[in-house]
């Protein structure tokens, strides 16, 4: 079926994972491959329609996290158009997607049950057959392939990585920023089905924000461990990561990993800083004297890796909506620097590659309001027999250039270890 969108939490690899979410065939889809004023307004007004729609008509299971309506991405590129300002392209894979699924598969880890939800105004032809393909036998779909042709590359090896941080750190001492989230793309060239990639990296390194998207010409792959921005009953929750450390087989260098990590000042102050970014991010959509820091710098652990986690939320306020809400955060701050404008400014100079949907985000938006998101990190994209992935890490004063480049390597390594092995 067209535009199949796998929303996995990663259970049971995840201790965070509860609900799968499986969607395909989308009553309506709405994307953009090239920025410009006219696109815009066109498809604004579309989603506009769509997300009305949805408010209007669509019902909403309370004890479920999402019913049916829009779910799709927004890239990084298109961000830096939209906020930042900076020049227009055009991509093969659209800038971004949005369809509107009125039917879905729930998958409750905890409960340990699976539920079909379809919207009302589904033809009840379709519905049998949406239940006869659900009733396939697995064991009777075809296997297949997916390895490497080629060993991945960088667009930053040491040495150039070298020269743009330091251009970095120069934007910094000069003022222009506090800090910059500088990036690593890494490519191949594959054959093979990428959903077999996918299964292959969640487990080595399954996150409870993972995603498997088929956009046609491409697929996304997403093991992404953070939450950008969750709405429920109007209230909004951000949670930035900021501060990473490898994890280790052997519990205590683990432990002493994790400790380390949770009394680093740097680590810790690039976290507040971001805190800081979303705090005002959150002043364009909710009620001020609602924003609150709920969590400072928490550690959470991962298969591959710790990290310090913040959670800030807020009330939404009632001149705004769930979705403009999640475009006013949106680049995430942790993965563009602060402030955030002028930082992606610095990253579109610095920068050879672009992200693409890396950075970006994935979400879902049902009937009354209920959202969650994604920051697209940990993402791989397959197109044209290639398959790109990125790795970064924010810079400050006093960043040390041997630390940040080991962190990319911390972050991705494994990752491409695990493709690299596929055969």
């Amino acid at each position: 079926m067209p535009q199949p969108v796998y929303l996995d939490s990663a259970a049971a690899h995840s201790e965070r994972g509860r609900w799968d979410i499986i969607c395909a065939d989308p009553e309506e889809l709405i994307s953009c491959n090239t920025y410009s004023y006219d696109s815009n307004t066109r498809n604004n007004t579309k989603l506009d329609q769509a997300l009305k729609r949805i408010e209007l008509s669509y019902l909403d299971a309370v004890d479920l996290p999402f019913s049916g309506g829009a779910v799709g991405y927004i890239s990084y590129d298109f961000g830096e158009q939209a906020q930042a300002g900076l020049d227009a392209t055009s991509s093969a894979t659209p800038l971004f997607q949005i369809g509107i699924y009125p039917w879905l598969v729930i998958v409750d880890h905890h409960d340990k049950r699976c539920e079909f939800v379809a919207q009302p105004h589904v033809a009840g032809e379709y519905l049998e057959h949406l239940r006869s393909l659900l009733a396939l036998d697995k064991s009777a779909q075809k296997s297949g392939t997916f390895r490497l042709n080629s060993p991945f590359r960088s667009s930053l090896n040491r040495e150039e990585y070298t020269t743009a941080f330091e251009k970095v750190k120069t934007y910094i001492n000069a003022g222009d920023c506090y800090q910059i989230n500088l990036t690593r793309q890494f490519t191949a060239n594959y054959q093979g089905d990428p959903w077999l990639a996918y299964l292959r990296l969640r487990e080595v390194a399954a996150a409870p924000f993972s995603a498997y998207m088929d956009l046609g010409g491409s697929q996304f792959l997403c093991l992404s461990p953070e939450r950008l921005l969750a709405a429920q009953k109007r209230k909004l929750q951000t949670q930035p990561i900021k501060g990473t450390a490898a994890r280790s087989s052997d519990p205590a260098e683990d432990l002493a990993l994790a400790t380390a990590l949770q009394a680093s000042t740097k680590n810790r102050a690039e976290n507040i800083m971001i805190v800081d970014l979303l705090r005002n991010d959150f002043s364009k959509s909710c009620q001020a004297e609602s924003v609150v820091t709920e969590a400072l710098c928490e550690l959470q652990s991962f298969r591959t890796v710790h990290h310090l986690v913040s959670t800030v939320t807020g009330l939404l306020r009632e001149d705004r909506s769930e979705f403009s809400a999640l475009l006013d955060c949106f680049p995430g701050g942790s993965i563009t620097g602060a402030p955030k404008q002028r930082a992606m400014e610095i990253i579109r100079e610095i920068e050879p590659h672009r992200r693409s949907l890396y950075c970006g985000s994935i979400f879902y938006l049902g009937a009354n309001g209920k959202m969650d998101s994604n920051i697209a990190i940990r993402s791989f994209v397959c197109e044209d027999q290639e398959i790109k992935g990125w790795a970064g890490g924010g810079i400050v004063a006093d960043s040390e250039l041997d630390e940040e480049y080991i962190e990319t390597e911390t972050k991705i390594s494994k990752l491409l270890d695990a493709l690299t092995d596929l055969e």
